[in-house]
């Protein structure tokens, strides 16, 4: 890869006569995006053994929910990580905010797995927890916007879509990793082992990458000081309308996704407490839907990258809009491995691949001078207010309704919400704009 070095601070630039995003660029960007999805997705899908361990109850009920909303207490200072990390990023550098983001990440996990019980150290068990994830959500605050724009910086223009669509393919990546680490315990070790530290050995995997990630991101090349090779009429004014209603559109575009990401992620903590199918089930319908969802989301930048951002968004949330209820209804009434792999598996890949398009939809919207930090912002917004509460809201559905379709009518009003957005999101594929032009 090309380099050269800036007056100003001696750090890489990628030249853009020459760029070429190599593998190692790519996963020194979502290694974070892996670690972080890792862990909230092995969270969840021990959110009852965890809870068993930090909030004993006579309730299971109650014990569960009290696990569920720690794990909502890690997006409370998303918001304040995005503000300072992101526009971190729009001064100093994609990298050092990454690199910052990482370090910190690194920490939480660490403390979440070693904590002891409450039956060990009383009420302080609870306590170090919940500062572990308040800790993890300020870091991942930071950490979907700068390496957003990183990938989409670092791009062709041609190839911006593929790109970018390693940011969500590389959140399935790690809930496949995840689910197959669980799947691997549930299958190997008694359900009281599995309760006692089955769960730690699955944080203390990821864990595992905290050095080799630390070490890739502190030699990625910087792109925030190269030069802009985005077609005419992509790049708004800072603040200005075309620019706010960008954010505004994406703001409800991500609390879609977002919602439907984590109703999807709780589907091993569904099956087991709600369908009360066997673990090895649970975690194998979670297994196959994050496998299907990696292929969906590389898929969704590639065609996002020949027939443009919007259509790509369009036609199959539409799709997985139509297709939401038969599937959880059949999930319901079968409860068998066909319906829970088969109907799952179809759902997460038609519903995965209008979100790469819109990922550099969004990242090719906003100007660079307040691409990561606008980005972070607006994603950390909406993981705050509907990712944090999503898991608990459902739960409670399930326990107010007694209907297993609960998490159904909740997507639902998601998807609904995020078509409608995407609707009115204007096209940024340069090569779309520049075909337009020409006419």
């Amino acid at each position: 890869m090309a380099r050269q070095f800036t007056r100003k601070r001696l750090e890489p630039v990628l030249v853009a006569a020459g760029q070429r995003l190599t593998g190692r660029a790519v996963l020194g960007a979502t290694i974070g995006n892996i670690l972080e999805f890792y862990d909230f997705g092995t969270y969840s899908f021990f959110a009852i053994q965890i809870g068993q361990a930090f909030f004993p109850a006579g309730d299971p009920f109650a014990s569960l929910m009290l696990s569920l909303a720690t794990f909502g207490a890690g997006f409370v200072t998303r918001p304040i990580g995005a503000i300072v990390l992101g526009s971190y990023s729009d001064r100093a550098g994609r990298r050092p905010a990454m690199t910052a983001s990482f370090a910190m990440m690194s920490a939480a996990i660490l403390l979440l797995a070693v904590t002891p019980s409450y039956e060990t150290i009383g009420v302080a068990a609870p306590l170090l927890v919940i500062f572990a994830r308040l800790m993890q959500g300020f870091a991942l605050g930071g950490e979907v916007g700068p390496t957003t724009a990183y990938l989409m910086e670092a791009a062709p223009a041609e190839r911006r879509g593929l790109a970018v669509s390693f940011q969500p393919a590389s959140q399935q990546i790690a809930a496949t990793a995840g689910a197959l680490v669980g799947e691997i315990l549930s299958l190997t070790m008694t359900s009281e082992a599995l309760s006692a530290y089955g769960w730690r050995i699955a944080l203390l995997l990821g864990a595992a990458t905290l050095p080799f990630g630390l070490w890739l991101r502190s030699n990625l090349p910087e792109t925030l000081h190269r030069a802009d090779t985005s077609a005419p009429g992509v790049q708004p004014v800072r603040r200005s309308p075309t620019a706010r209603r960008i954010m505004s559109l994406g703001f409800v575009i991500l609390a879609s996704c977002t919602i439907i990401t984590y109703v999807t992620g709780y589907m091993t903590t569904y099956a087991l407490n709600t369908l009360q199918v066997s673990a090895p089930l649970a975690f194998g319908a979670t297994l196959i839907s994050n496998t299907v969802g990696i292929a969906a989301a590389l898929l969704g930048g590639w065609l996002a990258d020949r027939a443009g951002r919007r259509h790509i968004m369009i036609w199959p949330q539409t799709a997985a809009l139509l297709m939401t209820y038969p599937v959880f209804f059949w999930i319901s009434e079968s409860r068998s491995a066909l319906a829970l792999f088969g109907g799952l598996g179809a759902l997460t890949l038609i519903g995965t691949i209008p979100y790469s398009a819109f990922y550099v939809s969004m990242a090719e919207g906003l100007p660079k001078n307040i691409r990561g930090g606008a980005f972070a912002t607006i994603y950390a917004f909406a993981i705050a207010i509907f990712g944090g509460t999503a898991q608990p809201l459902v739960t409670w559905l399930i326990h107010l309704t007694g209907s297993p379709l609960a998490p159904a009518w909740y997507m639902l009003v998601a998807s609904a919400a995020g078509l409608c957005a995407m609707l009115m999101i204007p096209e940024t594929a340069p090569l779309k704009i520049q075909n337009a032009a020409l006419r």
